[in-house]
């Protein structure tokens, strides 16, 4: 009995020195390597819209990340409308080996397009008007480069529509607008044809800063136009805080290519999401970072461009009626919202 007891105290503890051992020598499971990846984005200037598309560009980013092991470092500047600052700011993203790029609005992506040509650092665009027409993709569905992005196309011939429904009797519209802006370029041709087509007066008053936006708007009001029109113009955004109130007293309705614009004033914004845009931006970046996509052959994002945005504190100042201009102008919309003045979206 005692050997018998012997024997399995001897197998007990020989299992056990061999656990020990296989503990010992066997190497614990490594953790798993996390992806990390630095991108710079540059934006254009500070106006609600494309600070809008930034603030969704990050928050989508963090929800793609989210309990991953993948981490995404935004390195983040303001070009704040100066070619010289954006260059730099540019320059120092390439300094930095950044993995991807990301430029808000036409000019930064121009200037990114230019200075990655060597390097071929992946550039993502985003709010771009018309990307084929400034060159920067050879499609929207085969880009070609090492750039692709999100296109805040305007449907110009509709928002103009709305003018004309709200006033067919109009006679005389002004374009204010930024005449260095490419994404006002088109709009602005579209809307002297137009015009010309329905026998409206049309008068042109440009600037390139918010205090020759300023005047320009005084000189539009001083001509007796009955209502303006502003493409997706960054120059305008950033200055309408400073002039709807002379347009409003005037008693002239702005019609623009954003919804921006509205918040910040105008009579009415038209176009598309540019929350939505700026999560779509975020989903192209993961894209080509994680998911190793071909970004010559990712495809540009278009999105619908028929949300109406009205500002109900110009309608009261106006005396007009909201209902009957929601009714006015719903041949011509996919969506029709209301908002109220402020300087930036909640």
């Amino acid at each position: 009995m005692k050997k018998i007891i012997t024997i399995t105290l001897c197998l007990l503890v020989s299992l056990c020195l061999s656990a020990c051992q296989k503990s010992v020598n066997e190497p614990e499971a490594a953790p798993a390597e996390t992806e990390a990846y630095t991108i710079g984005i540059c934006n254009y200037v500070d106006d609600a819209s494309l600070n809008q598309i930034v603030n969704n560009i990050t928050k989508q980013l963090d929800t793609l990340t989210e309990g991953s092991d993948v981490t995404i470092e935004v390195l983040y500047d303001n070009a704040n409308a100066d070619a010289n600052v954006m260059a730099q700011i540019i320059s120092n993203f390439i300094a930095k080996e950044v993995d991807l790029m990301v430029g808000v609005a036409t000019p930064v992506a121009l200037n990114m397009q230019a200075m990655t040509e060597d390097n071929q650092i992946p550039v993502i665009f985003a709010a771009v008007s018309d990307p084929l027409s400034c060159g920067l993709v050879d499609s929207l569905d085969k880009p070609g480069h090492n750039i692709s992005g999100t296109s805040d196309f305007l449907n110009t011939k509709n928002v103009l529509q709305l003018i004309l429904q709200q006033n067919p009797e109009i006679k005389k519209v002004g374009l204010l607008y930024d005449a260095g802006q490419d994404a006002s370029t088109k709009p602005v041709e579209e809307a002297k044809a137009f015009f010309a087509q329905n026998n409206i007066e049309c008068i042109e008053k440009t600037g390139t800063n918010v205090d020759e936006i300023k005047l320009a708007a005084s000189a539009l009001i001083a001509e007796g136009v009955e209502a303006i029109f502003t493409p997706t113009d960054n120059t305008v955004m950033t200055a309408e805080l400073s002039i709807y109130e002379a347009i409003v007293d005037a008693g002239i309705l702005h019609y623009t290519g954003a919804d921006s614009f509205a918040l910040n004033g105008a009579f009415l914004g038209y176009g598309v999401d540019y929350a939505n845009l700026g999560k779509e931006t975020a989903d192209m970046i993961y894209e080509v970072l994680v998911n190793k996509a071909d970004i010559s052959s990712l495809s540009v994002k278009t999105f619908d461009n028929g949300t109406a945005t009205i500002n109900t504190d110009i309608v009261e100042k106006l005396g007009l009626d909201i209902d009957a201009l929601k009714t006015q102008f719903e041949a011509f919309c996919t969506k029709i919202e209301t908002i109220q003045t402020a300087e930036e979206f909640e």
